[in-house]
């Protein structure tokens, strides 16, 4: 087995203008012969940041936004092309303020997009182009993304976020925590989304796209509050997380993610329990299904009492959620909060079971604990004191996943597939 798994291994890592309040669209402008737009020869406008994410299908679609003033948004829409094509499209921004500041959000949704597809765009006609590809179409693609949380600002999260753009992947997955602004300081939100502006570029320019779900520090109080005390994840999120704080992104018919809210501005019980049971049941049968929340169900760092039903961390999640995992074949779980590196054995009902779900992360993409050790928890499979990012890549049925350090050190590996139904 210990050789099986250092050849996947050893595989995986060698394989390893502005519209307020507008409508979206793009249309086609006649521009000039060509095609093309008069683009500044040298671009002389940088916004303060650029983050790509998605609120529906990423085969098909793009979010494009960027931060900067009322002035710097004037007469600067997105112009975006294919690549190898001549022809150009413009499409309207909407804005909307970045809270508590003079900044505004620009936020455009290209939609019909061809799938597993390479695309540049330009910010107006005086900016620097960036590009981006699109997720592929089928199963039967490769297709890699990046997951962690809790980040901050500091230098191990620079570290950090430099080996994960030296990844390649499609999309990064933040689990919560990003920045550390508790829902106060939006100059640290803004560095935050500056830094993963300047640095998840991969080695052929591509901007790579983040998603993300909510952790108690994007939320002024933390735990049971509302979103408007999350004002800067909301307003840089809410084209997935429309009015609640939980979501599904399905990419294509292959892999659906489903993004939790685990108590801080939605409660586990109640309305989310009751749609997280249909949203799975609607996906028993798509090769690939992830959840992501932020406080785990099995810590790491934090007490727990799996005998006691209302103690320790996770309880209710622990109570609500898991059963509804392991009755529709999620295949995975990913956790953040305790600042470690953990992996799971394979659980059911909280005891190991070859049929169960690993539960994977825990949350030290820039923040650092040292965790119980496997020894004293006996759920836990591996649990290590490192920086870490998670490097998962598909492959039709197969799914390979490594844990990297903020040095790029391979800290732990596993495969999944899918499990049987029960």
């Amino acid at each position: 087995m210990a050789a099986m798994i250092e050849l996947e291994r050893r595989r995986f890592l060698q394989a390893a203008s502005v519209l307020v309040g507008g409508a979206y669209g793009p249309a086609t402008f006649a521009v000039d012969g060509a095609g093309v737009p008069a683009f500044s020869d040298k671009p002389v406008f940088d916004p303060l940041a650029v983050i790509l994410t998605w609120q529906r299908d990423p085969t098909t679609t793009m979010t494009i936004q960027w931060i900067g003033t009322a002035a710097d948004g004037a007469q600067r829409p997105i112009w975006y092309a294919k690549d190898g094509a001549l022809e150009w499209r413009q499409a309207a921004s909407a804005a909307r303020p970045y809270p508590k500041s003079d900044n505004q959000i620009f936020r455009t949704e290209l939609t019909g997009l061809d799938p597993d597809s390479d695309y540049r765009f330009r910010i107006g006609l005086d900016s620097a182009e960036k590009r981006f590809r699109t997720a592929p179409a089928k199963a039967t693609d490769t297709l890699q993304f990046i997951s962690g949380g809790d980040a901050g600002i500091g230098e191990a999260a620079k570290h950090t976020n430099a080996v994960a753009a030296g990844q390649a992947p499609m999309f990064v997955l933040m689990g919560g925590d990003l920045a550390y602004e508790n829902g106060r300081d939006g100059g640290v939100f803004l560095q935050f989304l500056k830094n993963y502006s300047t640095q998840m570029i991969d080695e052929t320019g591509r901007l790579i796209p983040m998603l993300a779900c909510i952790g108690n520090h994007e939320v002024d109080g933390g735990y049971d509050k509302t979103r408007k005390e999350a004002p800067y994840f909301y307003a840089m999120f809410d084209g997935l997380f429309t009015d609640t704080g939980f979501a599904t992104l399905d990419f294509g018919d292959y892999m659906s993610i489903i993004l939790l809210d685990s108590n801080h501005t939605t409660p586990v019980a109640g309305e989310q329990t009751s749609w997280l049971g249909q949203q799975l049941k609607q996906r028993e049968e798509r090769p690939h299904v992830f959840v992501f929340y932020h406080v785990p169900s099995y810590p790491s760092y934090r007490t727990y009492d799996l005998g006691v039903e209302e103690s320790g961390t996770g309880h209710d999640s622990r109570k609500h959620w898991v059963p509804l995992f392991e009755r529709h074949n999620v295949d995975a779980v990913f956790e953040h909060h305790d600042h470690t590196y953990k992996r799971t054995h394979p659980l059911m009902d909280g005891r190991i079971d070859a049929n169960g779900i690993p539960y994977l992360g825990d949350g030290s993409w820039g923040k650092l604990r040292r965790p119980k050790a496997p020894g004293q928890i006996p759920y836990l499979a591996v649990s290590k004191e490192s920086y870490h990012l998670s490097l998962h890549r598909l492959e039709g049925k197969q799914r390979f996943h490594v844990a990297l350090s903020d040095r790029g050190q391979v800290v732990d590996v596993c495969t999944t597939s899918k499990r049987a139904r029960i």
